[in-house]
């Protein structure tokens, strides 16, 4: 059996001679020499696991335009994480929705940090009870002067503005998005919007329609077609300053399309509720029978 003596490291021969003949000489340890290479190579390996994982999230968070929801889809945590945001962000954000400036792009200067789906569902839930009841006042103030008229609260509307607004909302945002990846092909450009971004970007622009569906109320068509004039201006500037940017690099005729198919589906909307909730009644004048009328009536009707 080997003892410990046995165990221990032994000099060759060679290299003891050669250093006693030249004490001065250079050496070379190996076991140095491997030490850093291992590590270096460590750190490259490092290096490479955390690129590949830096790369995994950026293609996981791209629908979702930075957030990076943790758990399944399937748990509350997963949703949680769209409506992280707090008061001052929302208030920031529909202050940007309803003064925008040219040269200021909505989802750089308010939603790229942390885009949400807070601000945007309660704008619509907002909007759809905003319309229906405004509507509701608006045929009843109109209808004051006719005796023939029964009031009766309109509920369905109700109904029909949710399907409207909440339709608008979602599928004109679902539609761009998917149009706007096509054209950028399978590398997305620098300035793409994720989906989220341009779900929220359209979630806030109706924000401007909300104080304006209660000045409707007011029975004056022509004031109601310049409020509904200037909620355009405003909230369609929103959308063409913010999506005119991506697609202003693409064919002259595809980026016009782009930004004349967004105003015209906006224009849409607001003209439709506007005719559908608040139209104006018309009261003809009864016709005031005259004498000879009369006479004519009395004479048909003597026996003979």
């Amino acid at each position: 059996m080997a003892t410990p003596d046995n165990l221990q490291f032994q000099e060759f021969e060679e290299a003891a001679e050669l250093l006693s003949a030249d004490p001065g000489a250079s050496t070379l340890s190996l076991s140095a020499s491997n030490t850093p290479s291992t590590t270096a190579s460590a750190g490259e390996d490092v290096k490479l696991d955390l690129s590949e994982d830096e790369e995994g999230q950026e293609e996981s968070s791209e629908l979702l335009g930075g957030q990076k929801p943790s758990a399944g889809f399937w748990t509350f945590e997963y949703y949680q994480s769209f409506f992280n945001v707090d008061t001052v962000q929302v208030l920031d954000r529909v202050k940007g929705s309803v003064m925008p400036l040219p040269g200021r792009n909505f989802i750089k200067h308010y939603l790229r940090s942390n885009p949400d789906l807070y601000g945007p569902f309660w704008i619509c839930v907002t909007l759809v009870f905003s319309v229906a009841i405004s509507g509701n006042l608006s045929t009843f103030l109109s209808e004051m002067g006719n005796p023939t008229f029964h009031y009766r609260p309109q509920f369905h509307k109700v109904t029909i503005a949710a399907v409207v607004i909440f339709m608008y909302a979602w599928l004109v945002p679902i539609g761009l998005w998917g149009f706007l990846t096509w054209r950028q092909g399978a590398e997305r450009q620098t300035g793409g919007y994720s989906f989220l971004e341009t779900v929220c970007v359209y979630g806030y622009s109706l924000f401007i329609y909300i104080p304006t569906s209660v000045l409707w109320i007011i029975p004056f068509d022509w004031l109601r077609w310049i409020l509904i004039l200037v909620a355009m201006v405003i909230s369609g500037s929103v959308l063409v300053l913010t999506f005119w940017p991506v697609v202003r690099d693409d064919t002259k005729v595809t980026a016009v399309a782009t930004v004349v198919t967004i105003v015209v589906l906006h224009t849409l909307l607001a003209v439709g509720c506007k005719m559908y909730f608040f139209h104006t009644a018309v009261h003809l004048p009864t016709p005031v029978p005259t004498t000879s009328a009369l006479h004519n009536h009395t004479i048909l009707a003597k026996p003979y």
